[in-house]
């Protein structure tokens, strides 16, 4: 309820929770008042429905025991309300809350796991990648954390970079992976399309930067775009190379985040892009990023070459 700033929502859901079990007895109180008289004959009637031709619904009461076990539910119901909080902003009496119980087993988790992530925080994360057991909780963290964006796989999806190449927008060396888990990163590509020129200029400039790859593209229209490209150079470079201070992608390379399709690379120069990987710094703190990180960088690296550098 601490989303509401009137109390007057407190009492609306407290009041419409109480008036719901109410009905609910009434109900069945009311149900419980109903006779039905048996005729003569001793024939019960029926409801009218009827299945499979002889298969009849009689109009039988509730069975007392049936009626019990609802009166039995409302006032589990109306004795949870009163230790639990259910009625708007009444904590109840056990003042019981989700995160208290969440903090208490992360303070448990801490007490068990704690010192295993702290022995691996110790170590460098390229030695940390070649132990098994942390390349393993590793994996299970990014399974948690991250798969939901970079997939199961870590290859990635449109706009969520594949992390088993070694095309990197800020950086691959492990500390500049731990600090991208960290901290989290703002990829912004600002839109170029007043900048470029018409819509023209605009095709040609997606042309060029196409040929940079010797992707498929109209030579003609990228020798008239190499010039408008100036307008880029300021972030991706001279050579187009890139620059991972400001996380501007590398465009000789056929490695597209959002897709390599001349409509697609006319659509960024337009409007451009604005990405945004979150931070888990606070979240899962440091020492569970250190292994993250180095299962992270472990996914361009063979295992291999982490052991023979733990061995340096």
């Amino acid at each position: 309820m601490a989303d509401f700033t009137s109390e007057f929502w407190s009492i609306y859901v407290a009041v419409l929770t109480l008036l719901g079990i109410a009905g609910c007895a009434l109900l069945l109180w009311g149900q419980a008042q109903v006779k039905i008289e048996v005729p003569a004959d001793g024939k019960v009637d029926t409801t009218g429905h009827q299945w499979d031709e002889n298969l009849t619904e009689l109009n039988n009461p509730m069975p007392r025991w049936w009626m019990w076990l609802f009166y039995i539910t409302i006032v589990f119901g109306l004795g949870y309300l009163v230790l639990y909080p259910g009625l708007g902003s009444y904590a109840g009496k056990l003042n019981w809350q989700s995160t208290g119980e969440y903090q208490a087993e992360l303070k448990q988790a801490d007490k068990e796991f704690g010192p295993i992530f702290a022995k691996y925080q110790q170590q460098d994360i390229k030695t940390v990648a070649a132990d098994p057991q942390a390349r393993a909780i590793g994996e299970r963290l990014f399974m948690t954390y991250c798969a939901q964006c970079h997939g199961s796989d870590a290859r990635g999806n449109k706009g969520f970079p594949n992390l088993t190449d070694k095309d990197w927008l800020y950086g691959g060396e492990p500390d500049t992976i731990k600090t991208t888990i960290m901290n989290g990163r703002n990829g912004v590509m600002p839109p170029m399309g007043a900048a470029v020129g018409s819509d023209k200029d605009i095709e040609n400039v997606a042309h060029y930067v196409k040929s940079l790859s010797d992707s498929a593209h109209d030579p003609i229209k990228a020798v008239f775009g190499k010039e408008k490209f100036g307008a880029c150079m300021a972030c991706h470079g001279a050579d187009a190379k890139g620059n991972q201070a400001l996380g501007a992608p590398n465009l000789t390379d056929k490695i597209w985040l959002h897709g390599g399709s001349i409509d697609t690379v006319m659509e960024t120069i337009r409007k451009g892009r604005n990405n945004t990987m979150p931070a888990f710094k606070d979240f899962l703190g440091e020492a569970k990023v250190h292994v993250l990180a180095a299962y992270v960088w472990s996914l361009s690296n063979d295992s291999s070459q982490a052991s023979q550098t733990a061995q340096k």
